[in-house]
């Protein structure tokens, strides 16, 4: 291996040293941000465009490294491969409950992934990337209220050709890519891809020697592409791809007081250390997923419009487990969960133009069955572990004494919680959208989307947890008012003081037995009783409808400056939480009691979060030069209702958010200083509010975050890049860097700033040549200066006072070997 990229470095080296010929020059980028197809700097709409080249060039293998090239766009990947959040311009959200839909839609070839384990596999034989910006929800409905991560795939060359590509990095890393075109007549072809991409991981079970954080993934795709006639065109996309990975680490960043009691079980943690990004798991987490689909599309030309239909079904298999305490102490053994996905999407839309006008009307129509079962499990130092931390061995076994339960049924191994978890979701939207020709110079757009959402959701439970079901308020008045009664029978006054003692809990000011001692137990109550619904109380259906619209004003001052004004909304339905912590509203409770569904101990919560509506105003130019491009937006950004889903230690607690606001600019720059010199700048500048958010998770509990700043939101984030660009006696040459930034920033919010911020200084590096027989080599290296950052923080599992992170990738390097065939 070392001698392979010795070698590489060796021709690349000779080829530096060779007379260069200067060339290049800024390319027109042909975007669908609209479905309909314009140039980049024809479409008035905040979008920017990543090249098939400069994908290649920057070593961008999934969606996760799009982030270092799109400022704008954050992909946060967290206790599994499946567990992805995109986030675009601060707002998005959908990991760790397949109940709640993302913010930012994904769609691969006019076909939308609903959850973001169907969208995090390798990039296939891509033409471009589109990422826009801001509420999308006219032209694609309720999946895309923060924004659109459009990828577009090449079709099938009309000749024979194809490439093979082979890559060797650190960590033991292999990809091995292929596609192929096969023309079949003069009007139809086949394309097929493949790809594999295998990795050790850069993180180690310090409790077994396993690594972890590894890549192992394999694809297939296939299309047929064909024209009947002069107006028909018809596309067909099959692929299956797999991931089967050891993932993801987590770290400790605050050791806390229950340390002691996890070494005192035999078990073990890497006290505050991250980003040695090593752990103690006595369980090494894993995750399978497959995926695979089926679509086609057909666009027929009927006179003067344009009929387009994409049909598609897709599945998403996901089966994980994961040691939830994250220490090698078998506190709590699994937290197993598996999740099925069936898929049905039916567009269809009408375009077309007339001297004045471009118009388009459209449906589509989404349905979809998700399945989701999980199952967690006390391990066999569970007990011994509560025992500690009720005050020392023996404690259990005396409250079962004290209480006459069977010796050893408090806490015991194996005992826990499993859920089956289901939604149906129908959604029907109705669009259109028409952009008038003001003159010359201006054009009108008016659009509008009609959009109904219902869905039918449903948690059933087991719970075998005894503790959890054990009432401690009414034990305890029960033990008081025995007491009282033994002392003074038949006084009046037992009862009401009874009731009164019971929810006093024991501290100096009231110490026993003006207290209830059992009180003191609660905190240790970790997986409380649950209520299933539907039920006579709670139906579990929603039913949403929404007019989404945009109102767009644009204007060419010359051929190559335009400016626009815009105005914007967007929506995405309710989400349901498909878990263990979803939890009666405090509203419905009486309406529980009443109806004889209360279990003991029974929380409140939220079963679902309401709509998210979003509303965007913006102004843009565009403009293109002789020797490069500068696309601006101005924006103010809110949405109203966020979804917002913390991990506070036990479960995860999703709520809307009263109202969130982005102020913001974005600059998009390219400059050619000389022809074979390509500069690059993008920006994004923001101030991200909380305008209301009462309730809200911070780090001492419920809190009112209302005019604060939003955790994990950077004010500033900076990409800039340079790419030369030259020819010599061995063929074209290039040599490329680039630099993102991130100003630092509280990771969440219920996790202080002094323990968990990030501040981002990636730079990423590639050199390359091309040569005329068809070879392509290329160095490269990502995160050159071994940056440190957290991906995200929360409250460490069943261990009050200590809090855990995800720590980011470390530096990353290799050689890629491409074969162009003709």
């Amino acid at each position: 291996m070392q001698r392979f990229l010795l070698s590489a470095a060796s021709l690349l080296a000779l080829s530096l040293a060779a007379p260069a010929n200067a060339q290049g020059e800024l390319d027109e980028i042909t975007v669908t941000a609209t479905k309909r197809e314009q140039t980049l700097q024809e479409v008035p709409v905040a979008v920017s465009v990543v090249t098939a080249d400069t994908l290649e060039r920057a070593q961008v293998v999934d969606v996760f490294d799009l982030q270092t090239i799109v400022p704008s766009l954050r992909v946060t990947q967290l206790q599994s491969s499946a567990n992805t959040n995109f986030v675009i311009r601060g707002f998005g959200n959908g990991a760790n409950n397949p109940g709640i839909e993302p913010s930012v839609g994904v769609f691969i070839d006019g076909v939308y992934r609903s959850r973001s384990a169907a969208a995090i596999t390798d990039l296939p034989n891509l033409e471009r990337v589109e990422v826009l910006r801001g509420p999308q929800s006219t032209l694609f409905g309720k999946n895309a209220s923060a924004g659109v991560i459009s990828v577009v795939t090449a079709l099938p060359a009309n000749e024979l050709s194809g490439s093979l590509e082979t890559v060797f990095g650190n960590f033991n890393q292999v990809i091995v890519r292929g596609e192929a075109s096969i023309p079949l007549t003069d009007t139809t072809g086949i394309g097929v891809s493949f790809n594999s991409n295998q990795r050790d991981g850069y993180s180690t079970n310090l409790a077994n020697g396993a690594e972890f954080n590894e890549r192992d993934r394999v694809g297939f795709r296939a299309q047929l592409a064909t024209a009947i006639g002069d107006n028909l065109a018809l596309r067909f996309i099959g692929d299956v791809d797999k991931i089967d990975e050891q993932c993801c680490g987590v770290g400790n960043l605050v050791n806390g007081p229950t340390f002691a009691a996890i070494q005192a079980v035999g078990g073990n943690l890497l006290p505050e250390d991250v980003f040695s990004r090593d752990a103690f798991y006595n369980l090494s987490p894993f995750n399978e997923i497959d995926n695979s689909g089926f679509s086609m599309q057909a666009d027929l030309d009927i006179g003067e419009t344009t009929l387009t239909s994409i049909t598609a079904w897709r599945n998403v298999n996901r089966v994980e487990d994961i040691d939830a305490d994250f220490t090698s102490a078998d506190i709590l053994s699994s937290n197993f969960s598996e999740t099925d996905i069936d898929t049905f999407t039916q567009e269809l839309r009408l375009q077309g133009s007339t001297d004045s006008m471009d118009w388009m009307i459209g449906a589509f129509w989404f349905d979809e069955n998700v399945t989701y079962d999980t199952d967690a499990r006390y391990g066999d130092d569970i007990r011994l572990y509560v025992d500690i931390l009720a005050g020392g061995p023996g404690v259990l076994a005396g409250l079962e004494g004290a209480l006459g339960l069977p010796p050893g049924i408090l806490f015991a191994s194996g005992q826990g919680v499993a859920e089956t978890t289901g939604q149906d979701n129908q959604a029907l939207s109705i669009f259109g959208q028409v952009d008038f020709q003001l003159g010359d110079r201006a054009t009108l757009t008016l659009g509008a989307n009609f959009t109904s959402d219902e869905k039918d959701a449903f948690v059933s439970q087991v719970n075998t947890g005894v503790f959890s079901s054990l009432d401690f308020v009414q034990i305890g008045f029960a033990q008081i008012f025995g007491a009282l009664e033994a002392q003074d029978p038949g006084n009046p006054a037992n009862l009401p003081t009874a009731q009164a003692l019971s929810v006093i809990e024991c501290s100096p000011a009231s110490p026993p037995p003006a207290c209830n001692p059992l009180l003191a137990f609660q905190p240790l109550q970790i997986l409380p009783q649950f209520v299933n619904y539907p039920n006579s109380v709670e139906d579990g259906s929603s039913s949403d409808e929404e007019v989404t619209w945009t109102v767009r004003l644009a204007f060419d001052l010359t051929d190559d400056i335009n400016v626009y004004a815009s105005a914007a909304t967007g929506f995405k339905a309710t989400s349901w939480n498909l878990s263990r912590d979803a939890r009666p509203f405090p509203e419905d409770l009486a309406a529980i009691e009443a109806a004889g569904l209360a279990t003991p101990n029974l929380t409140t919560g939220t079963r679902f979060a309401g709509p998210e509506e979003a509303l965007v105003y913006e102004i843009g130019m565009k403009a293109r030069f002789d020797q490069g491009a500068v696309n601006i937006a101005i924006f103010d950004q809110e949405i109203e209702g966020f979804q917002s889903n913390i991990f506070g230690g036990l479960g995860f607690n999703l709520s809307n958010a009263g109202k969130e606001t982005r102020t913001g600019v974005e600059i998009d720059a390219t400059w050619f200083p000389t022809e074979a010199l390509q500069l690059t700048f993008a920006g994004t500048f923001l101030d991200p509010q909380y305008e209301s958010f009462v309730g809200a998770l911070g780090p001492n509990g419920p809190t009112d975050l209302s005019g604060q700043q939003v955790a994990g939101v950077h004010e500033q984030s900076i990409s800039v890049s340079g790419t030369y660009m030259w020819e010599n006696r061995l063929g074209e040459m290039f040599a490329r860097a680039e630099y993102l930034y991130e100003s630092d920033v509280q990771v969440v919010d219920n996790v202080p700033a002094s323990a968990a911020s990030r501040e981002v200084g990636l730079l990423n590096a590639s050199v390359g040549l091309s040569t005329e027989g068809g070879w392509d080599v290329m160095l490269w290296g990502r995160n050159l200066t071994d940056d440190e950052y957290l991906l995200s923080a929360f409250p460490s599992v069943f261990q009050a006072g200590s809090l855990s992170g995800y720590a980011n990738e470390p530096r990353t390097y290799g050689v890629t070997l491409r074969k162009h065939f003709d």
